[in-house]
């Protein structure tokens, strides 16, 4: 790893729309990648995709603004974008510059998925180093009242969402920006070696995890047992594409 602090290299924002919320069923409508700060002109990739022949949600349309027929209209093959995204982002892992993304299994565990499903190489196979602001503000700030969403966070430290959330663009400079305010306000989190923040955060991630599912149970008796892992899910064993 450079010895050069991550604060001061540029960071690589991605951000998802997509169907809905089921990692394993539902499917990307828009994706961003963008190129953020050290020292270099921001620069970001932008991707439509017509989801395969899947549809999306009213739930997921009250969300982002974007329909079904939409969509379709506008975007290109989901294979292919799916492939471009997944490519861009190894490129830009070989490089050895942090992948941010905000609540990363999510977006991650959707992009994996959809490298599953066409037969895409997986972003993995280039290691990519995470830097995910939730789990940093979470940990590093953990009684702060209030919620953790990106326009949260964005408000907490001073970020301005260009244009509003749920924009996959808006959000990955957005989520960079507030990753670079938490390295740069706590600096023994911005002077840490990338790859040992990005075993830190999975540690933390399991940790937080584990103490809400506490306050479920001493809350409501049971809680969400659902497959968890930081910084994406692995599929279940003998799931298919």
């Amino acid at each position: 790893m450079s010895l050069v602090p991550w604060t001061r290299r540029p960071l690589v924002g991605l951000d998802l729309e997509t169907t809905g919320l089921d990692v394993d069923e539902d499917r990307i409508v828009t994706g961003s990648v963008v190129r953020w700060g050290g020292g270099l002109p921001t620069a970001a990739r932008d991707w439509w995709s017509d989801m395969g022949g899947a549809e999306i949600s009213a739930d997921a349309t009250a969300v982002h603004k974007i329909t079904t027929e939409q969509a379709r209209a506008a975007g290109r093959p989901a294979a292919d974008v799916v492939a471009e995204i997944a490519e861009t982002l190894s490129e830009y892992a070989q490089q050895a510059w942090p992948i941010v993304v905000m609540n990363a299994p999510f977006d991650l565990t959707m992009l994996e998925r959809e490298c599953a499903r066409y037969g895409v190489r997986s972003i993995w196979d280039s290691t990519p180093v995470v830097l995910d602001p939730w789990v940093l503000d979470k940990y590093l700030d953990r009684f702060r009242r209030g919620r953790r969403r990106l326009i949260d966070l964005c408000q907490h430290y001073s970020v301005k969402l260009e244009g509003g959330a749920h924009n996959a663009e808006v959000d990955a400079k957005a989520a960079c920006a507030v990753t670079w305010k938490i390295g740069s306000r706590y600096p023994r989190i911005g002077r840490q070696d990338i790859g040992d923040l990005h075993e830190m955060q999975a540690r933390w991630a399991r940790e937080l995890r584990d103490e809400w599912l506490a306050w479920q149970v001493e809350r409501f008796g049971e809680c969400d047992d659902s497959p968890y892992d930081w910084p994406f899910i692995p599929a279940p064993q003998g799931a298919g594409a």
